[in-house]
């Protein structure tokens, strides 16, 4: 392809979009020359400070998937069993976490389009509608999570007063704050998101100037690899953690909101370029905040009799019985963090799960019945867990095990389809991944969904028994595996969509 041709012969409107074109927000300065622009505009405009902050937005709200309360839980069970050995890894498994995120931003980006639309163009309506369900299960999963964390947090910080299921029908209206911030423009919605994530930082910084983890064994925690026989578990779950599927999903049509026409390659590269920097400035962020956690409870906890006690109930009274009140009890600073991770992870899912429902069924609904839909999804089930589970903290806990896993199992379908596009030549374009990169992403892939197989495999081992429970776990693990190894067979010998022309007829 040219690099004078434009990407694509046109954008379809007919369609359901992540945004509609009153929403986007302009990227354009009054000082970009269009004499330096040719017709297609294959020049870069420079570096802008000014057009950075404009792009800032979207990659902060992907990096609330990474500090969410189920990642919380995994530092804390890293930091109290594993100590600082660890750090290395949940160093290396952010940068994993961030190349996921940029591919996913650049097939949004480049395309116009999210991963949930072009999946349902992509594969025949079956594999498209199995695709669909199989997101939606990660995601109500992770919701669980995300919203029994915040009623965690609200039950601490009401003294016991709130129970787990009033707690979880106070965080169930954050969907109205959403709608209603929404309704005032996208930068609206990411300040609010850039408030939360500045608590959580205070918050977890707080924690950790107060307990004053060893400085001298972080630092070898994380240039120095290490790994035993009795940290396996732990370093699984650091890694399961950090790539969640519908958050995959979600970056491609996050970037959607600044208005950027994919027609233009310079204004391609241009956004790629800033995308690229404000995500890996985000994720350096949230590298911080989960590290902030991991080493107070290594320094709290690594070595003692409770290490393997330890979960998000329990874990702010374990701390202020170590530390003692302070200024401001440590109980209290930890609550207030995690209702921020809470909320803020079940914001974005309420988001997620609009771009998902609309770009796999075509729906072509207002955004607050579809945010309605998507929120009691996730609610009603949630609901019905704290009402089970309010009393008992060790069943809660074993419950969010087998989120992870959930999760864990779903990875694959949205790691697969997301490879096999951005490397699609009809797609894609000039911006298709190359040979180096591709070969870097499929081997990222294969490590993150065979750690996730090993989490999935020695949790069945433990926790599977019986005859029927045992037959049933083997049908399905047949049917799951088929449906992995039919993806990658379609990305082999599948070529050219039908929703592109052919490279000839651009050309």
């Amino acid at each position: 392809m040219s690099s004078e041709q434009p990407l694509l012969t046109s954008i379809d409107t007919d369609t359901e979009t992540a945004y509609d074109p009153t929403e986007k927000v302009n990227v354009i300065l009054t000082d970009d020359d269009p004499a330096n622009f040719n017709e297609y505009g294959t020049n870069t405009p420079p570096f802008s400070w000014r057009k950075l902050w404009l792009f800032t937005g979207p990659g902060f709200l992907m990096s609330i998937a990474f500090l969410d309360p189920g990642n919380l839980e995994g530092d804390l069970q890293a930091g109290a069993i594993a100590g600082y050995s660890l750090l290395w890894l949940l160093l290396w498994a952010t940068a994993i976490g961030l190349l996921v995120q940029l591919l996913s931003a650049r097939l949004g980006v480049v395309t116009g389009r999210h991963l949930a639309e072009l999946c349902r163009e992509e594969y025949p309506n079956w594999a498209a509608k199995l695709l669909w369900v199989m997101t939606e299960v990660a995601l109500i999963g992770a919701d669980i999570q995300e919203v029994i964390g915040s009623a965690i947090a609200l039950k601490i910080l009401t003294l016991g007063f709130l129970p787990l299921w009033a707690g979880v029908i106070i965080t169930a209206l954050d969907c109205f704050i959403f709608l209603f911030l929404e309704n005032y423009g996208v930068r609206k919605l990411e300040a609010l998101f850039a408030v939360l994530i500045a608590v959580m930082a205070i918050s977890f910084a707080w924690m950790f100037g107060e307990t004053k983890p060893n400085a001298k064994e972080l630092l070898v925690g994380l240039v120095v690899p290490k790994l035993s026989s009795k940290t396996i578990q732990q370093a699984v779950g650091v890694v399961g953690c950090i790539i969640m599927p519908h958050n995959v999903f979600l970056h491609s049509a996050l970037v959607q909101s600044r208005e950027i026409d994919p027609r233009k390659t310079g204004r391609v590269r241009e956004a790629l370029k800033y995308y690229s920097i404000e995500s890996a400035i985000a994720l350096a962020i949230s590298f911080i905040i989960n590290l902030f956690v991991m080493t107070v409870f290594a320094k709290a906890f690594f070595g003692t009799a409770i290490a393997d006690t330890i979960g998000l109930g329990n874990a702010g009274q374990y701390l202020q019985e170590k530390f003692g009140g302070g200024v401001v009890p440590i109980l209290y600073i930890w609550a207030v963090g995690l209702l921020a991770a809470g909320q803020s992870s079940t914001i974005t899912g309420t988001y997620a799960g609009q771009f998902i429902m609309g770009g796999f069924l075509d729906l072509r609904l207002k955004k607050w019945l579809r945010a309605l839909i998507t929120r009691s999804c996730a609610i009603i089930p949630t609901l019905i867990v704290a009402l089970i589970f309010d009393s008992s903290e060790d069943t809660l806990d074993a419950l969010n095990e087998w989120l992870n896993v959930l999760q864990s199992v779903q990875i694959p379908f949205a790691l697969i389809p997301l490879l096999c596009l951005v490397a699609k030549d009809d797609l894609m374009g000039v911006f298709k991944i190359g040979p180096v990169l591709k070969t870097i992403s499929w081997l990222v892939a294969a490590l993150v969904i065979a750690i996730n197989g090993y989490l999935l495999q020695q949790f069945l081992a433990e926790e599977v028994s019986g005859v029927a429970l045992t037959c049933t776990v083997v049908i399905f693990t047949a049917a799951y595996v088929a449906f992995v190894v039919y993806l990658i067979w379609r990305s082999i010998t599948v070529s050219t969509f039908g929703f592109l022309k052919p490279r000839s007829e651009v050309l």
